[in-house]
């Protein structure tokens, strides 16, 4: 039986877990109702294209918070840019308020943070219970 806290790839085991948050450009409250739907899906899809597992995933009106398993080839800086540009890209294309309201989808900086094993089922609850915060 398999250690399910660990993965391995040709030259190493490995745990990188990663928290991402970022918003909307000015912090302006777009995500939501269709929106959000077609952003849980492109990150969904974004995730499988990159390899990369996604452990908790909660977009409020105005931030993302994503709760990732990364291979460590991946820097996190690459992981948040093409998370990123890509749900822009395809957002803008598929909701034309968006290309009206603000000059680009998201704003340009971005959080990241590593998560250690023990502190996993800390974030995990921090992200989930952020529905409620809005």
């Amino acid at each position: 039986m398999t250690d399910q806290r660990y993965h391995r790839n040709a030259g190493c085991v490995f745990s990188l877990k990663y928290h991402l948050v970022w918003c909307p450009k000015y912090r302006m409250a777009v995500l939501v109702g269709a929106v959000a739907k077609d952003l849980r899906t492109l990150l969904t899809q974004k995730a499988q294209d990159l390899g990369v597992t996604i452990e908790a995933l909660e977009i409020m009106p105005d931030h993302v918070h994503l709760f990732i398993s990364a291979d460590p080839t991946d820097a996190p800086q690459r992981l948040a840019n093409q998370f990123k540009g890509f749900t822009s890209r395809m957002l803008r294309r598929k909701h034309a308020h968006l290309c009206s309201r603000l000059p680009t989808l998201w704003s340009r900086s971005y959080y990241v943070g590593s998560i250690g094993q023990a502190s996993e089922q800390t974030v995990k609850h921090y992200i989930e219970s952020q529905k409620g915060r809005s």
